[in-house]
């Protein structure tokens, strides 16, 4: 077994102190990387060390490999824990981390390499019997085969890029004239963003519901799922909010949606955590659309429900420990919900907001828990994600994790930059959220009217 003593996070905002915490609460040690934007932030004054990775733009701080390294080596880190978003899901990280003796707290570099890529990951799983989209089967070779593949898939279908992820690279087509002028900016942007310019389609089912099965698995063998999550709430492919356990699934498909995800972790010989996420589009019908391995951002509700630390688990793994439960161990309780707070303006076409906040109000109470690295006098700047809190609330039922979600989102109050939780309180007083049974076109015809 490997012993941790120093963990380097090279990450920002409320994911940097979550794990900070995390360190401290297992006795570990905690540097965070910042960036020179983020040097007086709350996870920096809060670690036990941090190190500069460099200037503000995420390219030459988070997103610099070297300069993570070298910081490990500053600082005496022996591990990394990546957070999620910037480097989390590089298995160029990873290796690195190998090649320089460092722990790297999350899936091995091989599986980072397999589930980044959207086109081996979908075959990979096929292969073991898990349903997948209908689409096509590798790689588009240009613009003809894509309209011949559209064609026999049927419209509308999704374009996507073959290593984006976190809702980046993805583009619903609703006829051939739209996919001709998509393709070649869809490839030229992935290929920016990615440095991969492949794409492949699926088809677009845009009134499913995303569901998602968490997944744990230590270096022994060892795997289990935490009980599923409902991520339908989105806008524009970008979650806003989640909830657990997902509501309204039967259960059979909900059991059948479980064995699944382990399948498919057991296929890849997965270790710490994943996410696999899936389109439910009928009361026995689920298609498998991609794998996140790492941690994410709506994990809180799966711990609420669970009672099991993530963060704490990610690194006990990462040392060599087993787990301490089997599935039969895990015991769902409860219902919880996250809403993400960002700091852009609906009403201005979701203008990203940035300023000082003079004032800020968290909710509290029972069954309330906030996940920020916001505060009075903290200016949010233009660099970075809008996301400035998370608020997670658990019930003993649904009904009751509602209420709490309502008064929680009642009692945020920032003053100094706009947030979005006006919209969050529309979707919560809808009447198909209230009754559990919605899907990924909720958001658009809420946000329609805010819009206009």
């Amino acid at each position: 077994m490997t012993r941790l003593e120093t963990v380097f996070v090279p990450n920002r905002g409320e994911v940097a102190l979550r794990i900070v915490r995390a360190c401290r609460d297992l006795g570990l040690r905690s540097v965070v990387g910042h960036s020179a934007e983020d040097a007086d932030s709350l996870p920096v004054r809060l670690a036990d060390d941090s190190f500069c990775l460099g200037p503000a733009q995420a390219t030459h701080s988070y997103l610099n490999i070297p300069a993570v390294l070298y910081g490990c080596a500053k600082t005496g880190a022996d591990s990394v824990h990546p957070g999620y978003g910037f480097l989390s899901e590089d298995p160029l990280l990873a290796r690195a981390c190998a090649d320089a003796g460092v722990v790297f707290v999350g899936p091995s570099a091989e599986q980072l390499a397999l589930l980044g890529d959207k086109i081996a990951t979908r075959q990979a799983f096929a292969d073991t019997g898990i349903p997948v989209l209908p689409g096509s089967a590798g790689p588009l070779r240009g613009v003809d085969d894509a309209l011949d593949q559209a064609a026999r898939i049927g419209y509308p279908v999704v374009l996507k890029a073959a290593a984006g992820g976190g809702g980046t690279g993805v583009h619903p087509v609703a006829g051939p004239d739209e996919l001709i002028g998509a393709f070649p900016r869809m490839t030229r942007n992935a290929d920016r963003l990615f440095t991969d310019g492949r794409l492949f389609l699926e088809r677009y089912v845009p009134s499913a519901r995303h569901i998602e099965v968490q997944l744990l698995a230590d270096q022994h063998g060892d795997i289990v799922h935490l009980g599923d999550r409902c991520c339908s709430v989105q806008r524009r492919h970008q979650k806003l909010l989640e909830e657990a356990p997902a509501p309204g699934l039967p259960g059979r498909l909900r059991t059948e949606l479980h064995r699944a995800a382990v399948r498919g972790a057991e296929a890849i010989g997965l270790t710490s955590v994943a996410t696999f996420e899936f389109l439910v589009t009928g009361p026995e019908e689920f298609f498998f659309i991609e794998a996140n391995p790492r941690l994410q951002v709506e994990h809180p509700v799966t711990e609420a429900i669970t009672g099991i630390d993530l963060v704490e688990w990610m690194l006990r793994v990462a040392a060599g420990e087993r787990l301490a439960f089997d599935q039969d161990g895990v015991v769902i309780r409860g219902h919880a919900f996250e809403a993400r707070i960002n700091a852009e303006d609906p009403e201005k076409g979701w203008l990203p907001s940035t300023g000082r906040i003079t004032d800020l109000v968290l909710p509290g109470g029972v069954g309330v828990r906030v996940d920020t690295h916001a505060h009075p006098g903290y200016r949010v700047p233009p660099f970075y994600d809008s996301l400035l809190a998370k608020v997670i609330v658990r019930g003993d039922d649904r009904p009751e994790s509602l209420r709490r979600l309502g008064r929680a989102l009642a009692e945020f109050d920032c003053v100094g930059v706009s947030t979005n939780t006006g919209v969050q309180q529309r979707v919560l007083a809808h009447p198909a959220f209230q009754a559990g049974d919605y899907g990924l076109d909720l958001v658009e015809t809420i946000t329609a009217a805010v819009v206009r």
